[in-house]
């Protein structure tokens, strides 16, 4: 299931970057991904052929696309596709459950099943629900 999910994600992202970060309930790099393809978009894309694009069939829009692909510069067909396969790539990642940072979290509350943080009160993880063993009591800290 895990594989399979990862696969919509990279799949979303290649579609809309973002897309498959909501999937892996990642809201802050949906946000950030999604708003900097849309602004590139903007930078990057010709603005008299998207204020034009009118609601279509599906020729029409295939002829639309078509036409603005051939005025788009390379360099901006270049940079849009990067962003769409790192979020991809990330999406990917994130949804298979790697955890996005170092090893800020050195105290050991990281869940053994997710790798996200949790909670060292709960006795499972409120990410994935895995049941947490506790802590074996230390007897040379208690001498």
């Amino acid at each position: 299931m895990t594989w399979l999910r990862a696969i919509l994600a990279a799949g979303l992202s290649v579609i809309l970057p973002g897309a498959g970060h909501v999937l892996a309930r990642d809201w802050l790099r949906a946000a950030v991904f999604a708003g900097l393809f849309l602004a590139a978009s903007a930078f990057l894309l010709p603005i008299e052929q998207l204020a034009a694009a009118q609601p279509a069939s599906y020729d029409e829009a295939i002829a639309q696309a078509t036409a603005m692909a051939e005025d788009t510069d390379p360099m901006a067909q270049f940079s849009l596709s990067f962003i769409a396969l790192f979020a991809a790539i990330d999406a990917t990642f994130r949804a298979l459950g790697y955890p996005s940072g170092g090893d800020e979290n050195a105290d050991g509350t990281t869940c053994p099943h997710c790798g996200k943080d949790v909670d060292p009160d709960l006795e499972f993880c409120h990410w994935c629900t895995t049941r947490l063993e506790p802590d074996a009591p230390d007897p040379e800290k208690d001498s």
